[in-house]
């Protein structure tokens, strides 16, 4: 039998109750900071058993001037307070209430509404208790309770003396105690809210989530596995944002500033499941075949022609981007280059900063009833469709996918029709192979003289000394490049190109959708699809998955099976269900022509050898229990 004692104060909350209800009680006072602050700091002191427990309460209650008011508020606060992990598995404190017991320095007057809610029996909670006086308010707390003096939690277990195996979870060094007088076989440090060093060093296993601990007990009911042992990796200085959403999901997440080359990420990626990437890192089939137990890839960026998409979906990953978060961006630093260099104001500006004033008309010209030529009419091309059109221009614009005309935009037929015709050409293509150096010496002899360039798409696009030798010729009067074939890893590495210091030429290093507003859109996108596909098996808006949009399940398991596109897996999937009298909820399947994605959906109580058959159902790329 095992028996779990459980800590309340920032393991069963994620705060600690006293000091809240210092916060509720003095909510008008004018000392409140500093009090809030005194009682903080005493906490942490007995907590880390730096203070003996019974004066760290003592002084903690001075200080309180809480009525029963405060202490029903504090409840009602604390039921939104429970920890995520704690809260994900309820199921837990149902099915397994008579082994469950709240051991806590805290007060019964606010942990018993909140855990009973949970499904914690009220008599197996174990806590201080308040005095009041005749109008309500709180003038101390029954120093005869075990639990009010030093060694309390100890000798309060000792006279409960439970039967069977006992597990503690708590994030102090009282908790810890029980573990150290040899009443408990196992004591779990809960950091899911709060580390304490010197807690830490004591524990038998440091549990992030109470996921972990029933993992590792065999007693799993929320999910089939702690996100906490899911390591993502995120490269290349992926927004902030997107680093916190992933750890406030319980992943572990490591973060490098740099790109990887193929070597490095293949030793990286062994233990990796998620991987989080921009356009300096290439996920390659070799990089693939020692992800062993890769999930997903997330691109933060447009495009994801840096990843073997093919190679990912024979592997089963799931490959994410975010392929509207930054258009805006780009879009804004096309159309201020395009006004830039039609004003020649690169070249005034070196001149200015070399003392020279040179204050001239020439070869300076407004971009209204120029014609504008955009080679690629995606979502970035469109959208300077419009916006260019708004400032005065005439658009035209070839894709070799037939796209609706936006506004008054002119669709040309060839793209050598485009390059005869446009004052300025700015590329909006992707990296697929058969674009490789579709600008070069033939493209460029086709362009009008003085013609303005930009390329913001793909560096490989272009051939940069063909650029060049048509920039120092004249045939090419301007260009704004931000991509290039190369590029370096990091900040540190130094910039080599063919295009450095020609005339009226920005050189911008790949910041096309580098804004803080792009950033931020991508760090919430792109983590919220893989937690998506992570938390429910949905692939919408995957770029190499048939796309799927699932429900969120209650009372039934989830079982993902990815196969090769083959006749009668599915039937052999239901077979192995049959077989082993398991009743199907729902069934999800989608394929494409490499891959079918089978989502289903049975009752909770199964056969764990039905996860083995369905394993080995022959052309089965991968499979996972979800929850």
């Amino acid at each position: 039998m095992k028996n779990f004692v459980i800590d309340f104060d920032s393991t069963f909350t994620k705060v600690e109750g006293l000091d809240l209800l210092v916060e509720i009680a003095l909510e008008n006072h004018e000392n409140k900071e500093s009090v809030v602050k005194k009682v903080k700091d005493i906490t942490d002191k007995g907590m880390s058993g730096q203070l003996g427990f019974e004066d760290s309460l003592k002084q903690r209650i001075s200080l309180l001037n809480a009525d029963k008011n405060d202490v029903k508020d504090l409840s009602e606060r604390l039921k939104n307070e429970v920890s995520k992990s704690f809260k994900r598995n309820q199921e837990f404190f149902n099915k397994y209430s008579d082994n469950i017991y709240i051991v806590s320095s805290g007060f019964k007057d606010f942990i018993i509404p909140v855990v009973e809610e949970m499904g914690v029996k009220p008599e197996h909670v174990y806590a201080n208790e308040f005095r009041y006086d005749e109008n309500g308010n709180i003038i101390g707390f029954d120093e005869t309770n075990e639990l009010a003096k030093d060694n309390g939690k100890v000798n309060l277990l000792k006279n409960l003396n439970l039967k069977g195996d006992i597990y503690v979870i708590g994030d102090g060094y009282t908790d810890y105690e029980i573990k150290a007088s040899g009443l408990a076989n196992k004591f779990y440090a809960f950091t899911e809210n709060v580390q304490r060093g010197n807690v830490l060093e004591k524990a038998d296993h440091i549990a992030p989530s109470l996921d972990e601990i029933l993992y590792l007990n065999n007693m799993n009911t929320a999910i089939s596995y702690p996100k906490n042992r899911i390591n993502v990796l995120l490269l290349e200085n992926i927004h902030q944002d997107a680093v916190e959403s992933m750890k406030e999901e319980g992943y572990n997440v490591e973060v490098y500033p740099a790109g990887l080359d193929e070597d490095e990420l293949c030793e990286k990626i062994k233990n990796v499941s998620i991987l989080g990437i921009r356009s300096k890192t290439h996920v390659t089939r070799r990089v693939l075949e020692n992800a062993n137990r890769l999930i997903a890839v997330g691109a933060f960026c447009i495009g994801t022609n840096q990843i073997d998409l093919e190679a990912c979906l024979e592997k089963g990953v799931a490959v994410f981007n975010a392929p509207y978060s930054n258009t805006r961006s780009v879009v804004e630093l096309a159309l201020g280059e395009i006004i830039m260099l039609m004003r020649n104001i690169p070249d005034k500006n070196i001149a200015m900063h070399n003392q020279k004033w040179n204050k001239s008309a020439s070869g300076s010209y407004e971009i209204r009833g120029k014609k504008l030529g955009i080679i690629g009419y995606g979502n970035i091309g469109a959208q300077l469709s419009i916006l260019a059109e708004g400032a005065g221009m005439d658009v035209y614009y070839y894709d070799i996918v037939e796209k609706l005309a936006l506004g008054n935009a002119t669709k040309c037929n060839s793209l050598h029709e485009l390059l005869s015709k446009a004052d300025v050409i700015s590329l909006h293509v992707d990296g697929r192979p058969e674009n490789k150096n579709i600008i070069s010496d033939k493209q460029f002899e086709q362009m009008k003289d003085g013609v303005i360039f930009l390329n913001l798409s793909r560096g490989q696009v272009v051939d940069i000394p063909a650029l060049a030798r048509n920039l120092k010729s004249g045939k090419i009067r301007g260009a704004g490049i931000d991509v290039f074939p190369e590029e370096p890893k990091s900040n540190d590495e130094p910039f080599e190109s063919d295009l450095l210091g020609l005339q009226n030429l920005i050189l911008t290093p790949h910041i096309g959708g580098s804004t803080l507003e792009a950033q931020e859109n991508i760090a919430d996108f792109v983590p919220n699809k893989i937690m998506q596909y992570i938390n429910t098996g949905s692939t919408t808006n995957s770029v190499n998955f048939p796309n799927l949009q699932l429900p969120t399940l209650e009372n039934a398991h989830r079982l993902i099976h990815i196969h090769h596109n083959k006749p009668g897996i599915l039937a052999k999937m239901n077979n192995v269900l049959l077989d082993h009298d398991i009743n199907i909820v729902g069934q999800y399947l989608k394929t494409n022509e490499k891959i079918g994605y089978v989502i289903t959906d049975i009752d909770k109580q199964y056969d764990k050898d039905v996860i083995k058959a369905l394993k080995a159902i022959e052309g089965t790329v991968k499979f996972r229990v979800l929850y």
